[in-house]
């Protein structure tokens, strides 16, 4: 073999080694993702200029706004009660263990003082970094900040524009190699100027997802980025895919892992740290109309069914224009808060219980303790398969003993439960 023809046959074989490098997470990786899945209950807040228009986060696409016209709204944003410390402070006695903020939607005006884009946050009346102060207030209390990056953009020319965005701007002008580098600059600055980040929440994968216009959104080198920049900062992105190399968690949108009741979490559930988003209304930006939020009843139930499989809940929460969250958010939130209080051990650092019967009874636990979850009144006893022996049974909350049968492999024991409870919890201690 000729000497040119060896390096380039060694060019090629170093090319496919690295291709073919897997992504290892760091040990500060790791923790992060323990500390995720042990958290179980986070808020998102879909907050941009769109709450001006109190249309929802898509009104700019859905009614093909021409962006020039649309970014006018900018001239008037002043969320002049917005105030960092009682959105985090209401978030933390809800109970939640992080929030995750839309720094950047995908209307392209971030909430942050960018150096990359004049249209900013920075350049409203308000002229004050939102992001700032809610990664301040999120370190001083301790709850940790997750931050929404959108992938797609309707108002930057450069963006190639897939399935959405199409009626918002000139489509003749799209150069993704400056987008691309628009995007990991922006991301550079979120993770080193404003200290600890949780995760970087990456959407808009499904905007280029069809098969036959095949569209490279070059993650590898973005994800690397981000590990790079903060070792311990959790990659996820809301594709609808099974996790692709670089992630670190595995997001549902609208559905428990497993169910897909909304037709977008058709996937298979991998092994990575679990999430579902979901809305507390109808939408995810604040929309004028929607007062159709989901009973407090609901939303502990889901908590309880999606922790019942191994995951967090999202529970998300559109901010109005004035900066002040909808009151009947935070009632709902205070409430969560107040179960949690009562019952927050069968839902924190727990994993999937291995037992379930539908929405009605399920099971969360937590090494040598097994909590039996009863979200139906109607049930007077319950008769489950149970490995391990018993040692104690009792409520939960009240520490009343309940008496109980263990024979074959299974527990059996019966229950009172009250019209109006919401969620009635036997805990099981194991042998």
């Amino acid at each position: 073999m000729k000497k040119w023809m060896v390096v380039v046959a060694s060019l090629c074989l170093f090319a496919m080694a690295v291709q073919a490098q897997k992504y290892v997470p760091t040990p500060e990786n790791l923790e992060s993702r323990k500390n995720f899945a042990e958290s179980r209950f986070g808020v998102f807040l879909h907050w941009g200029l769109y709450s001006m228009f109190a249309q929802g986060e898509w009104y700019m696409n859905n009614d093909s706004v021409d962006a020039r016209e649309y970014a006018k709204a900018m001239n008037a944003f002043y969320p002049h009660r917005f105030d960092a410390q009682a959105w985090v402070s209401a978030i933390k006695a809800a109970g939640a263990r992080y929030i995750c903020f839309t720094t950047r939607h995908h209307e392209g005006f971030s909430m942050w003082d960018t150096q990359y884009s004049d249209y900013n946050i920075m350049n409203t009346p308000y002229g004050q970094d939102i992001v700032r102060q809610l990664a301040d207030e999120c370190h001083r209390q301790g709850i940790d900040l997750h931050l929404y990056y959108s992938h797609i953009d309707w108002t930057r020319e450069d963006y190639p524009a897939g399935r959405t965005g199409r009626g918002t701007k000139r489509l003749d002008r799209a150069d993704w190699p400056a987008y691309y580098r628009f995007m990991n600059n922006q991301l550079t600055e979120l993770l080193t100027n404003y200290g600890k980040i949780g995760a970087i929440w990456f959407d808009g994968w499904w905007d280029h997802d069809v098969d036959s216009v095949p569209f490279d959104w070059e993650l590898d080198e973005q994800y690397r980025l981000i590990h790079r920049l903060q070792p311990a900062c959790l990659v996820g992105n809301n594709h609808h895919q099974v996790p692709f190399e670089g992630e670190d968690i595995q997001i549902f949108e609208r559905d428990v892992p497993g169910e897909n009741k909304a037709g977008l979490s058709g996937q298979e559930i991998s092994v990575l740290p679990l999430e579902t988003c979901q809305t507390m209304n109808y939408s995810w930006g604040y929309r004028v109309t929607d007062h159709y939020y989901k009973s407090t009843k609901e939303l502990i139930q889901l908590l309880v069914r999606t922790a019942g499989k191994g995951a967090n809940l999202l529970l998300n929460v559109g901010p109005q224009p004035d900066g002040t969250l909808p009151e009947a958010a935070l009632t709902r939130l205070a409430e969560m808060g107040q179960w949690l209080d009562r019952y927050g051990e069968s839902i924190y650092a727990t994993v999937a219980g291995g037992y379930r019967d539908g929405d009605r009874i399920i099971t969360t636990r937590n090494g040598n303790t097994l909590y039996v979850h009863l979200l139906d009144t109607g049930i007077d006893r319950v008769s489950m398969p149970l490995s391990q022996k018993v040692k104690r049974v009792e409520v939960l909350g009240e520490g009343t003993r309940i008496d109980y049968k263990y024979k074959k492999g299974v527990l059996d024991f019966g229950v009172e439960i009250p019209d109006d409870c919401i969620d009635y919890v036997v805990k099981v201690t194991l042998k």
